[in-house]
């Protein structure tokens, strides 16, 4: 039989293991979203984890932040109303992080592209803008980020020879009018020509694309990070 010292040592060790439990059930979320860059995919479901969690998302939409379990998840794209999967990812994701998963390439080689997202608040006056290249089409390009009314033939470029998926560092300048131009690496032709209007606080993550079915014109997706 027990002794009264070794039923309270049991006792004891199963509270603990218990409140280990509970503790790990505090786990908290993470934050993903899903972005439909693939200009000749039809439209997509995302599942995490097995269960559908945005439907029937067309070319150049976005689902807004999701709340997920944090850790490692399994996330799978998939043609609308189908569980054929033509991407599956599985990330891991860190408590309370805030994640944007891109579809982005031709759909005959379709891949994920995963960014971690900085949405933590710029300085007092100020906006934070990110530049993705999600063009397949295009090939390296330099972006511009100017005022308005900028000349690009005097200008040099925020950021030069960006490749397929490349991704830049959050940019924080005054909030304000700017315009954004992309040309192909070397030139000043311009590919994309787009102005953002920002309020102080807010941050965006703009990604060049193809034209709908792919190739020419680019165009942009302007996703609102925060505010």
């Amino acid at each position: 039989m027990r002794t009264m010292k070794q039923f309270l040592s049991w006792t004891l060790l199963s509270l603990m293991v218990v409140a280990m439990v509970a503790c790990g059930d505090d786990a908290k979320p993470a934050n993903l979203r899903a972005v439909h860059a693939s200009a000749d995919a039809p439209n997509v479901d995302v599942a995490i984890d097995g269960t559908v969690a945005a439907s029937d998302l067309a070319f150049q939409e976005s689902t807004g932040y999701l709340e997920v379990e944090s850790g490692q998840r399994n996330i799978q794209v998939r043609a609308t109303g189908t569980t054929t999967a033509v991407i599956t990812a599985s990330p891991t994701l860190n408590e309370e992080g805030d994640y944007t998963l891109i579809a982005v390439g031709p759909v005959a080689s379709i891949e994920p592209l995963l960014l971690t997202d900085d949405n933590t608040a710029p300085g007092a006056g100020n906006i934070k803008v990110r530049l993705v290249h999600g063009s397949p089409t295009a090939g390296p390009v330099d972006i511009y980020v100017t005022a308005a009314d900028a000349d690009l033939n005097t200008t040099d470029p925020t950021a030069s020879n960006v490749p397929f998926k490349g991704v830049s560092n959050y940019l924080e300048v005054a909030a304000g009018t700017y315009r954004v131009r992309i040309t192909p690496t070397g030139t000043k032709t311009v590919a994309i020509d787009a102005t953002l209007t920002l309020a102080a606080g807010q941050i965006r993550t703009a990604i060049a694309v193809d034209a709908p079915g792919g190739g020419v014109p680019l165009g942009a997706i302007v996703l609102e990070d925060l505010n």
